[in-house]
C-alpha cells in the first residue's frame, strides 16, 4: 500500500537527515624532555601550547640511569586551559619494570597538573576546547 511511496507520506519526517557527528580528532604533540624553561606568555599555537604543557616535567628520582624514555598522556582542555577530567596514559617505554613504569606515570600526571591550567590565547582556547589532545614526552637519557 505504501510501498512505492517516499517522504511524509510514507511516515518519514520531512526534516533534512543529517549525517551522524564524527569524534574530534586527536591533536598531537612530541617534545623532548625536560625543557630548560617554560615558553614565555600564552600559548597561541598548537605548536607553543606541547612545550608549555611539557615545561613541568622533570625525570623521576631512580629513572636517572635510563636512556629513551617515553610516555603519552591523552586528555582534554577547556577553553580557559583546565583539564577536563583525568588525563590517560596510552603508552610508555623505556621502563625496566613495573615499579620504573608507575614512577614514570606518576610523575607525568603530577607534571600535567602542575601545568594545568595552561595559559592560552582566547582563539587557541576556542580552537582546542574538548578536543583530545595526545602529549608524548621523549626522554633520551644521560645525555640531557
Amino acid at each position: 500500500m505504501l510501498a512505492g511511496l517516499s517522504g511524509p507520506a510514507a511516515g518519514q519526517s520531512a526534516a533534512i537527515l543529517q549525517p551522524p557527528l564524527s569524534l574530534p580528532e586527536t591533536l598531537r604533540g612530541t617534545v623532548r624532555v625536560p625543557l630548560g624553561e617554560a615558553p614565555p606568555g600564552p600559548a597561541g599555537t598548537l605548536a607553543a601550547l606541547f612545550p608549555a604543557l611539557a615545561a613541568c616535567w622533570a625525570l623521576p628520582p631512580g629513572l636517572d640511569g635510563l636512556r629513551d624514555l617515553e610516555i603519552t598522556a591523552r586528555f582534554a582542555l577547556r577553553r580557559d586551559g583546565t583539564l577536563i577530567g583525568t588525563p590517560r596514559i596510552t603508552f610508555t617505554a623505556g621502563t625496566p619494570d613495573a615499579d620504573a613504569r608507575q614512577n614514570l606515570v606518576r610523575a607525568t600526571l603530577t607534571s600535567i597538573r602542575r601545568c594545568t591550567p595552561a595559559r592560552l590565547t582566547p582563539a587557541l582556547g576556542r580552537a582546542i576546547a574538548g578536543r583530545p589532545l595526545a602529549l608524548r614526552l621523549i626522554d633520551r637519557g644521560p645525555e640531557r
